[in-house]
């Protein structure tokens, strides 16, 4: 079989992006990474500075963490002592690529920095490294004929207070896009809400902008959610906070009751929060859907996850649409989950465009190599997908089993099987076609993934009393 040269783009240096573009590679395709950061490890990468905080509430997911750029432009902070009206350099490089959710405590198996020097040393070990470039931004994706036409803005610091962003257009086979999904934060809609974060701004943020649990200390803190980040901050923070409410709606990802450390409380959901009549120092009082009314609380951290979103692929966004009525060309309505992609992968309208990164609940790291390398098997000829009609009737049977919404997504207790069907899938194309055969999990690794959630217990219970835990509470390769 004779095989193209192809060539990949490749949008995000986190594991994903860092994982496709090491088996594009080692498959003999042309890649090119899009980093907007400066540095790879996606959301394992800590940045002390707090992201611009979002609109309250959200905005439509096709906006997401920066309004698209397609212009060239040079830009300057004006010089000290002066009132010169040029953007802040500072706050440019704040929107250009804003700061991800990692803080300086987080903890999976391991600290996020050491998950940051992984997928960095990873990136060099396979020479990646080359590929990427970094402090540019897809803005808009599009096809054009047989080719994918990549537009980015690449922003070049020319000094302390002068910079300019380059515009470049390209074309390429296909796009992967690894861009994660932890970058448009979700703010509900609550009365009251919009009018307290103005009134106060830097006692109420969304928990992306949380860094340490210094902020927290002496204070009563609502923490509106339930889930990970919300039990995690309160697990770190509560020794210095005075008091943690937790606000839960009683969602189906809520962590347990007996995660929840000492000094927090789990409440219902918020009915509102009183605008006061007059300005006053601290925030007023809070309505909870039970009737209850909260006093006292010094900060409001917002802990609702993220929405979907892929603006630089605004074309294949319908804001207006509910996921139940997303038709079979759109990739995000409400900004609850990507719609039209087979195993969560490839684009069923188009499998040149393909996904990596986007399962939750799973041993990340290992999944998304996984994925990587099916992906790469693709563009590099060894592999060719299904038939648009076979994709689709999966697809739609996947939708009836699992639904709408963020589950759609979740391979809870089904990543053995996943794998399972992408190696099978991966394997049989090769004996066709001549490409490598993969292996699927260990009988090793399956077995001790099996141990994960009363050894995730034991680290949770670590963590509550204050000590530091070693990266043997978890498999190495569950990351």
């Amino acid at each position: 079989m004779v095989h193209r040269k192809q060539r990949i783009a490749v949008i995000g240096a986190g594991v994903s992006g860092v994982a496709s573009a090491r088996h594009l590679k080692a498959a003999g395709v042309d890649v090119v990474v899009f980093e907007r950061y400066k540095a790879a490890g996606g959301n394992w990468t800590y940045d002390e500075r707090k992201p611009i905080e979002p609109s309250y509430p959200s905005i439509k997911p096709s906006v997401a963490d920066f309004i698209v750029d397609l212009e060239g432009e040079v830009i300057s902070s004006a010089p000290a002592g002066t009132n010169g009206s040029a953007p802040n350099l500072d706050l440019e490089e704040l929107k250009f690529a804003p700061p991800g959710p990692a803080y300086s405590g987080l903890m999976n198996n391991v600290n996020v920095g050491i998950k940051q020097q992984y997928i960095q040393s990873y990136s060099k070990s396979f020479k990646v490294e080359p590929l990427i470039r970094y402090n540019t931004r897809v803005e808009k994706l599009r096809k054009v004929g047989s080719k994918w036409e990549v537009r980015s803005t690449t922003l070049i610091r020319d000094g302390p207070q002068r910079g300019q962003k380059v515009r470049s257009v390209e074309e390429f086979n296909g796009v992967i896009v690894a861009s994660g999904h932890y970058h448009a934060a979700k703010i509900p809609d609550i009365p009251g809400l919009k009018e307290w974060k103005a009134s106060w701004p830097d006692q109420i943020y969304h928990s992306k902008s949380y860094r340490s649990p210094d902020e927290l200390h002496g204070q009563t803190v609502l923490i509106i959610g339930a889930g990970v980040s919300s039990t995690d901050i309160a697990r770190e923070s509560h020794h210095g906070a005075k008091g943690i409410y937790q606000s839960s709606r009683g969602g189906h990802f809520d962590t347990p009751l007996d995660w929840i450390p000492p000094k927090t409380e789990r409440i219902p959901g918020i009915a509102s929060f009183e605008i006061p009549s007059q300005v006053q120092e601290k925030p007023g009082n809070i309505t909870l859907t039970d009737g209850r009314v909260l006093t006292g609380v010094d900060k409001v951290i917002i802990a609702t996850g993220y929405l979907f979103s892929l603006p630089f692929l605004v074309d294949l966004h319908d804001d207006s649409a509910t996921p139940q009525n997303a038709n079979d060309t759109v990739l995000v309505t409400d900004g609850s989950q990507i719609h039209n992609l087979h195993k969560d992968i490839f684009y069923i309208p188009d499998p040149t465009l393909a996904f990596v990164g986007i399962p939750f609940y799973t041993a990340t790291f290992t999944l998304f190599e996984y994925q990587a390398i099916a992906v790469a098997a693709v563009f590099a000829g060894f592999a060719q997908p299904p038939s648009e009609a076979k994709m689709r009737a999966e697809y739609i049977e996947k939708t009836r089993a699992k639904g709408y919404g963020r589950s759609f997504h979740s391979l809870m207790n089904a990543q053995v099987e996943y794998v399972k069907s992408l190696v099978e899938w991966v394997n049989s194309q090769a004996e066709m076609t001549g490409g490598a055969k993969i292996q699927g999990h260990s009988q090793e690794w399956i077995e001790e993934s099996k141990l994960i959630h009363p050894k995730f217990l034991k680290f949770l219970e670590t963590r509550t009393n204050g000590q530091m835990v070693g990266d043997d509470l978890l498999p190495s390769t569950a990351h």
